[in-house]
């Protein structure tokens, strides 16, 4: 591999596919099935609150065990946790095509949340790991870009599949796109992991982390509908606390076989990026949640134009994205983070002006503005977390900023909902909670000026390739 030149060679370009098809898959699948989901109703005979769980079921386990994920990555070898989770990933996409039941088939998509679970965090450390110093930024740009496209246009190529063939075949192509992404990597990429780490596994650590934040999440995810002042919902908030405060005390007693190392957790320029990401992630959820219902609610657009409607955002986002990388490398991280901050906060507020009388037209500036935002600050501030940490942590780093992801987007979609259930009509409610929004971006982009600065990857990088040398 060329460590000093901008010409990437062959069987690397080759390995980025690999990576970028498995994002690719992962991504779509967040999105492809929710036009789906009335055929899964009908074809199943369920009804909507039973089927909407072919969404989040995937959506919770991924984000729930994406930690765990990054740490054994890190620690028995990134390729073979990549292949060991697109093996899961692929076999229960099948099994899920073929689903005669419902309740099967939320069962394959949350074995499926386990495989792609393992595969982000290792793809992230991999694409790190095979990238010359000189194109740090370009990993992060590749994989949030390639993941902007696959979210972007899972709508229409879930609805294209539907309507043409069957809800069936959303999970079936599945197979062939993992089957071909682990191909690649088994030929093209070289096994990277940390050096002389204590390989033990934290059970304890793992079992706190994975039940607190599934507590965490339903209870978000419930409270929107039985009410956050319920006695379940309460109990749900309580058992999540006290959950992630025993693994703050496990993992201070744990030495190398901690899930989040010592180091990982008092690194400032990382927990301010998780930070960050938590408060920004409000923004891009509560976006992609109202924006489809206010366009199917009050423009009276149908499921497959409203996901079209979404393009602007995401397709700017998916673009920006790829820019990103090398402006990242050229202009460092704290200019790039905190102009995708700023635009987060701009297209936020600009949004948050819609009424029940705003055209689709007058939505598309604010989107196109949030994308640049997305795409520029989701890329960047992920490479920043990764790079600030030693590179045994990259994929334990990447994951635990795509749970920060996860859980800023649940606790903002909680908090938009319960501002726009108490509105008189959709459209003020959206206005109230895109307001909202632009505060906590407000708070984000302070943050990330704060603690995300210049701090030069080169090193790290250096060492990370040496690791991937020391384990062939």
């Amino acid at each position: 591999m060329n460590t000093t030149g901008t010409k990437l060679e062959r069987g690397t370009v080759l390995a980025l596919v690999a990576m970028a098809l498995g994002v690719f898959v992962i991504a779509n699948d967040f999105t492809a099935l929710s036009v789906a989901i009335p055929k899964i109703e009908a074809d199943l005979g369920t009804d909507l609150t039973t089927a909407q769980w072919v969404i989040n079921g995937y959506a919770l386990v991924f984000g729930v065990l994406i930690v765990t994920g990054g740490r054994l990555a890190d620690l028995f070898g990134r390729k073979r946790v990549f292949l060991i989770g697109g093996a899961i990933f692929a076999v229960f996409s099948v099994l899920g095509g073929l689903a005669p039941n419902v309740e099967l088939l939320i069962a394959c998509r949350s074995l499926m949340g386990i495989g792609g679970a393992l595969m982000w965090p290792a793809i992230l450390g991999m694409t790190y790991a095979i990238l010359p110093d000189d194109k740090a930024g370009l990993a992060g740009g590749l994989i949030l870009g390639v993941a902007g496209f696959g979210n972007a246009v899972g709508p229409m190529f879930g609805g294209f599949l539907t309507d043409v063939f069957s809800w069936r075949w959303v999970f079936f192509v599945n197979l062939p796109i993992t089957a071909f992404a682990m191909f690649v990597t088994q030929r093209e990429v070289t096994e990277s992991r940390g050096v002389d780490e204590d390989r033990r596994i934290d059970y304890l650590g793992v079992a706190t982390l994975s039940v607190g934040v599934v507590s965490l999440l339903l209870a978000l995810d419930q409270g929107t509908t039985a009410g956050f002042a319920s006695p379940g919902i309460l109990a749900l908030f309580a058992v999540a606390a006290v959950l992630l405060m025993a693994f703050a005390l496990v993992e201070a007693r744990q030495h190398g076989s901690a899930l989040v190392p010592r180091d990982v957790l008092r690194n400032r320029t990382f927990a301010g990026a998780s930070l960050a990401v938590l408060l920004m992630s409000a923004i891009f959820f509560s976006a992609l949640l109202y924006l489809p219902q206010f366009m199917t609610k009050t423009l009276g657009y149908s499921a497959v134009r409203s996901g079209a409607g979404l393009l602007p955002m995401m397709g700017v986002f998916a673009l920006t994205s790829f820019v990103a990388g090398s402006l990242y490398d050229r202009l460092g991280a704290r200019l790039i983070v905190a102009v995708g901050a700023a635009c987060l906060g701009i297209g936020i507020f600009v949004l948050s002006f819609i009424d029940s009388g705003s055209s689709y037209v007058s939505l598309v500036p604010g989107m196109v503005v949030l994308g640049i935002g997305v795409g520029l600050f989701y890329s960047s501030i992920t490479t920043a977390a990764i790079t600030a940490l030693d590179p045994s942590r990259a994929s334990l780093a990447g994951g635990i900023v795509y749970m920060c992801q996860i859980a800023g987007g649940a606790i903002g979609l909680g908090l938009n909902t319960a501002i726009v259930a108490s509105a008189s009509e959709l459209a003020t409610g959206i206005s109230r909670a895109f307001r909202v929004d632009a505060v906590l971006a407000a708070a984000g982009f302070l943050v990330a000026l704060r603690f995300v600065g210049e701090r030069n990857p080169a090193h790290h990088r250096s060492m990370l390739r040496w690791h991937q040398r020391a384990h062939p």
